[in-house]
């Protein structure tokens, strides 16, 4: 039986629509051209930020984000960002007895965003935060010590096999596999994504597993 689940933050627990919508405007680009490439860079396994260097290849994003934020057009959240299943799946993990705990690779800034939502959860971490970030190591170093709980008996939640299943499970994690988003449906199925121990479809499919 699981004792914490631990979740991915975009295309898991947020829509990354806004944020990537918030990109093209800035870069003065159509929506559909950046989604576009978002998609082609998915496909060939590459990082999502590499959609960004097709269309500026000099682009520094760390200074752009900085920008955009000093312009007042920054990263948000709002309870429309959540899909539908985030808050009564996260509730009930809780309820039968799990920590529940978001961290993903996310900025500082998102963390705090995340924490203004009042999500049923016990703790929220982002790469930011701890200067540690999804595949490396040490970011699942960090969930196993925020969970406290064993690795066999801790669960991550993702939709990326090269950021969430195959680094957790080397962490020693159990893996849950969600069919979301660009990353999560072109995986599903694939070699990359046969190392999760379960493939679900909605986080109330998690609530199911982690109590059997």
């Amino acid at each position: 039986m699981m004792r914490a689940a631990v979740f991915d933050v975009g295309e898991t627990l947020i829509r990354d629509d806004r944020g990537w919508a918030m990109w093209a405007d800035w870069l003065n680009v159509p929506r559909h051209t950046l989604s576009a490439l978002v998609g082609a860079v998915v496909a060939q396994g590459r990082d999502n930020a590499d959609a960004l260097r097709l269309i500026r290849p000099d682009i520094d994003i760390a200074a752009e984000r900085a920008a955009m934020e000093a312009a007042g057009v920054g990263e948000e959240l709002s309870e429309a960002d959540l899909y539908p299943d985030v808050r009564p799946a996260l509730a009930a993990l809780r309820e039968k007895g799990l920590r529940v705990i978001i961290a993903g690779n996310q900025t500082a800034h998102v963390g705090q965003l995340l924490r203004e939502l009042d999500l049923p959860v016990d703790e929220i971490a982002t790469s930011g935060e701890w200067g540690a970030a999804k595949p490396d190591p040490r970011f699942f170093a960090r969930v196993l010590d925020l969970a406290g709980t064993p690795p066999d008996k801790t669960v991550y939640v993702g939709d990326h096999p090269a950021n969430d299943i195959r680094p957790a499970k080397a962490s020693g994690l159990r893996v849950a596999h969600l069919r979301r988003g660009p990353w999560g449906h072109l995986w599903s199925g694939t070699a990359e994504a046969a190392g999760a121990d379960w493939q679900i479809d909605s986080l109330h499919d998690l609530v199911r597993f982690a109590a059997s």
